[in-house]
């Protein structure tokens, strides 16, 4: 592109510096040649006056080397017999043209310009009395023609030149303008097509490679997201394994001894371990997204009704007390029913996985006006750092965890304005509070809930009776 926009110059602008430099070229010559003539037309009228005065020629002799082209030899006068006593034509000077073209110029009466040996001859006639006429010549050389003409070619040569590479330069430095930004661009779709996903385009060059460079990056961060929901959905999906394989862990332990509990208790250990495997490989660092669309939304107190009567039966089976309060009246949230549904498991199944059987746990659901707020609590042994809990990824290290639980339940409450945090419950272990915001307003130092939790405190809500 670059070297077809430097020839397409070229070639316009030697079109240009043709059409205008040999036109003005002939004009050079031709002005050359008037120039000239018009010189000796000059020269040739000085020598008017005398004639009229007088046909003597001694003076007339005198008159001739008087004139510039005369005391160069290229003049001459030419009188006719009539005007002269004797009656013999009379020659002054060297003369260069025949006595036709004399002839000629006499019978007419108009000066003329003849062609001769080495140049042209100016014949100008001029009246020598009543009847006699008189011609004056005047020999111009060819180098008098062309004086100058050769010096003005050159000139416009030079400027035709240097036109015609100015133009090339120009046109290489906008080539450059607008092919780099083109291969930086080509390059960078190359690089994104072959997976660094990370590749950028400079914005800048012309106005339309610049929007190019724009849509590109926006494409490139649309693919990035596009790829992040990807993994974080796999992650997810795999996640949602983990209730159902709870519940196999579970049955499996009371299968008792003997080849065949082992047998499927050691293909449930199995199993968890490919689904942890999975959604570590497909976890990675990525943007928040919208559990919902614009308007997706749910009954918090029937989603948490229906998983808690699933959860409900695991904990009649290992001897947990179970507690629900709060979900006595329709609670819509800006949550879509599968997101909340697999918070809550996440929720519930870290209870189940990571307090012995037994232990109490709880579900309040508090209704604020602007929020929501769902507390599940544990009479466990609580979380010693809560901090590195909460952080991203941050209990992917414990054993049996992939640290995506929490994620999950985090994402559902910013998707909203809210937020997770956990603290130490009534029950003695674990408090785990979601805040879901129903205007999008975020909670403010955490305030809200810690509030809600007092209230619940001193009102006596407490889990120590179950």
């Amino acid at each position: 592109m670059r070297w077809a926009l430097v020839k397409v110059c070229l070639a316009v602008t030697a079109m240009v510096v043709v059409a205008f430099a040999v036109p003005l070229g002939l004009v050079v010559k031709e002005m050359a040649r008037d120039r000239a003539f018009s010189d000796a037309e000059r020269q040739a009228a000085t020598i008017g006056p005398t004639l009229s005065i007088t046909t003597d020629r001694a003076q007339l002799e005198k008159a001739v080397l008087t004139t510039e082209p005369g005391a160069a030899g290229r003049m001459a006068v030419h009188i006719p017999a009539t005007g002269e006593p004797d009656g013999v034509e009379v020659d002054i000077g060297h003369g260069h043209a025949t006595r036709e073209e004399l002839e000629t110029v006499r019978v007419s009466g108009r000066a003329a310009i003849t062609e001769v040996t080495g140049g042209s001859v100016l014949l100008q006639p001029t009246a020598v009395g009543p009847e006699g006429i008189a011609v004056v010549e005047v020999f111009v050389p060819q180098d008098a023609v062309s004086h100058g003409v050769t010096t003005a070619w050159l000139m416009l040569a030079g400027v035709g030149v240097a036109l015609i590479v100015g133009s090339v330069a120009v046109a290489d430095r906008l080539g450059v303008r607008m092919v780099e930004p083109a291969r930086r661009l080509a390059g960078a779709a190359h690089d994104l097509g072959e997976g660094r996903l990370g590749t950028r385009v400079p914005e800048e060059g012309p106005d339309e490679l610049r929007s190019a460079a724009v849509a590109f990056n926006s494409m490139a961060d649309q693919v990035v997201q596009l790829l992040a929901n990807e993994r974080e959905l796999a992650a997810d999906l795999s996640h949602r394994l983990r209730t159902p394989l709870t519940v196999l862990r579970l049955n499996a332990a009371s299968l008792g001894e003997g080849p065949a509990a082992e047998q499927t208790r050691a293909a449930v250990e199995q199993l968890e371990r490919e689904v942890d495997t999975i959604i570590r490989t497909a976890r990675e660092q990525r943007p928040q997204t919208q559990p919902g669309g614009p308007g997706a939304g749910c009954d918090a107190s029937e989603v948490i009704r229906e998983r808690m009567d699933f959860w409900s039966a695991l904990a009649e089976d290992e001897g947990r007390e179970v507690r629900l309060a709060g979900v006595d009246r329709t609670v819509r949230i800006p949550v879509a029913r599968p997101e909340l549904a697999a918070a809550l498991d996440a929720l519930l199944g870290n209870v189940f996985r990571h307090t012995p059987e037994g232990t109490a746990f709880a579900v309040d659901v508090h209704h604020s006006g602007d929020a929501v707020i769902v507390l599940v609590s544990d009479a466990g042994g609580g979380i010693a750092d809560p901090k590195a809990a909460l952080a991203r990824g941050g209990a992917r290290d414990a054993v049996g965890s992939t640290g995506l639980g929490l994620d999950i339940v985090r994402r559902v409450a910013e998707s909203t304005g809210g937020d997770v945090r956990i603290g130490r419950s009534v029950l003695g272990g674990t408090e785990v509070r979601v805040w879901i915001g129903l205007d999008g307003q975020r909670p403010r130092g955490g305030g809200r809930g810690h509030r809600v939790g007092r209230q619940r405190r001193r009102r006596g809500v407490g889990r120590a009776n179950l």
